[in-house]
């Protein structure tokens, strides 16, 4: 199922928090509701970082990172660096990146193997990328847009791009990402997937203001519908926990 929820007064929470496989980071002195949202579905399965990073509370849009990996802005500080390190499995290596294109949330969206880039991301933070998250780096867009990281939201189980998204997009997106890919909308109607969905291979958060048939695309999208799937679910949680523990 997929949990609404927000970040004091946003329904932007992508902006605020990061989801992966193996870790979910969320930003520091946010209001006690919007952590223990993530601590009851969450807390017994993944750690639960609470952090800033670069001194801001936009934790979302400055990282991008999967269960093998985190990327960090270059402004992100050494305390800041070290929590993290002390706070994230062994297993998943951090780095800060030296990029023009600082908000790497923004312009990198990635899955356990896959990663869309922004076309003018530099030839180094590529190679890093596909480095540290351990994936397959394409240069693309989402439709027109080169946010691919704001545009959009993917696990390895599908992944959700913009309501305006050609479909010779799609199926090229599609192909790329070896998973089934839906056009859609978050937050009753916003085109920027990333910023209000929060997505991995067991669970989904989605902005308070994401209507039912939003939701109900969501589930679908990713995997998540009850009836098709606390099996698999549990499955898929255990694999994670097993991987990591």
């Amino acid at each position: 199922m997929a949990v609404r929820c927000q970040f004091e007064n946003s329904s932007e929470i992508g902006v605020f928090a990061k989801l992966t496989n193996s870790y979910c980071l969320v930003a520091i002195h946010g209001s006690a509701n919007f952590l223990s949202v993530f601590e009851s579905e969450l807390g017994d399965t993944i750690p639960i970082v609470s952090t800033s990073i670069a001194g801001t509370r936009l934790v979302g849009r400055l990282t991008v990172g999967n269960k093998n990996g985190l990327l960090v802005p270059s402004t992100t500080t050494d305390q800041e660096l070290q929590h993290l390190r002390n706070s994230l499995p062994e297993a998943v290596k951090i780095q800060r990146v030296e990029e023009r294109l600082s908000a790497l949330g923004n312009v990198i969206a990635c899955n356990d193997y896959v990663a869309l880039v922004h076309p003018d991301l530099d030839r180094e933070t590529e190679e890093i990328i596909a480095d540290v998250l351990g994936v397959e780096v394409f240069r693309q867009t989402i439709g027109t847009n080169v946010l691919v990281g704001s545009y959009s939201a993917m696990s390895n189980v599908g992944a959700l791009v913009q309501s305006a998204t050609p479909l010779s997009a799609q199926d090229e997106l599609s192909s790329l990402l070896q998973v089934p890919l839906v056009a859609g909308s978050i937050n009753r109607g916003s085109d920027l997937i990333g910023a209000g969905l929060l997505v991995n291979d067991f669970a989904a958060f989605v902005g308070l203001e994401t209507t039912a048939t939003e939701i109900s695309v969501v589930e679908a999208t990713f995997g998540l519908n009850k009836g098709q799937g606390e099996g698999r679910v549990g499955e898929l949680r255990s694999a994670v926990v097993d991987s990591f523990a």
